[in-house]
């Protein structure tokens, strides 16, 4: 006769009451503030930012929370002066539909009018040349929170830029030479037209294929000289090893200003 062992079921939910809380804890220091998680700007945003400022009237760790216009600002731990711009409701990246919609705000202006953060945490004012807005494709990205990086603009960018803005119009169409090594498609936008339509909208309606496969597109934005702007779209790639991550374009160290301001001590996160 074989004996089959008890199980001891008081001891089991014991133990696994003790379990519960360093696992629980482990979860909540480690994971959800590890910028590894894909979930970790959304837990920042959720848990963090929107209840202290509804409790507290103050958006720490964000710079700024604006449920009215339905945005944080938030300051990015890579670089000096890098901030990230976000919807204050779940809405995972570029490939979300809501992006298109009318009631969406139009987070590329909210960003671009976010600027200021950079000029503040500098202590004196940022040529605007010298700013960008990027937003990663859905495959060069490791946050499901929608974010749009506030950075600096890589020199040879801005030197690039500048001499090819004159031969590109208002519609889309390829930058006469490879950015960064990877083919980008160029518009201007006037300040009224983005205001209007939004970039993400610019960029569904003005280039073919688009609106079907928003997700494999990232997203820039720079100024140009005379008040309009320059819109910068890159398409995913599998042959040419391009995951579409217009970030590339900008600079986290600020080395087009002069002298570098110094980094923060204890910056939050750090993301794609």
């Amino acid at each position: 006769m074989r004996l089959r062992p008890r199980l001891h079921f008081p001891l089991v939910i014991g133990f696994l009451a003790v379990a519960y809380f360093p696992v629980h804890h482990f979860w909540h220091k480690y994971i959800w503030h590890d910028s590894r998680h894909p979930n970790a700007l959304w837990h920042i945003i959720s848990q963090k930012c929107l209840p202290d400022q509804e409790k507290n009237g103050q958006p720490a760790p964000c710079s700024q929370v604006n449920e009215k216009q339905g945005f944080v600002v938030l300051k990015d731990m890579e670089g000096p002066l890098q901030y990230l711009l976000m919807p204050t409701e779940r809405i995972t990246g570029i490939e979300s539909p809501a992006l298109l919609e009318d009631r969406t705000p139009n987070f590329f202006a909210q960003a671009w009018q976010a600027r200021h953060f950079m000029a503040d945490k500098y202590g004196k004012p940022i040529d605007d040349s010298n700013i960008s807005l990027a937003i990663n494709s859905q495959f060069g990205r490791s946050q499901n929170q929608m974010h749009i990086h506030i950075s600096c603009l890589l020199p040879k960018v801005k030197t690039q830029l500048s001499d090819e803005a004159g031969q590109i119009g208002y519609r889309w169409q390829e930058l006469p030479e490879k950015l960064k090594g990877h083919t980008y498609l160029a518009r201007k936008v006037s300040p009224a037209e983005l205001s209007e339509k939004g970039a993400f909208r610019l960029l569904a309606d003005g280039v073919p294929e688009a609106r079907q496969k928003m997700g494999h597109y990232g997203l820039a934005m720079v100024s140009l000289k005379g008040g309009d702007f320059l819109l910068l779209a890159n398409k995913r790639s599998l042959l040419g090893l391009n995951d579409a991550s217009t970030e590339e374009i900008q600079d986290h160290k600020c080395t087009v200003l002069d002298p570098i301001p110094p980094y923060e001590k204890n910056p939050p996160i750090n993301v794609q």
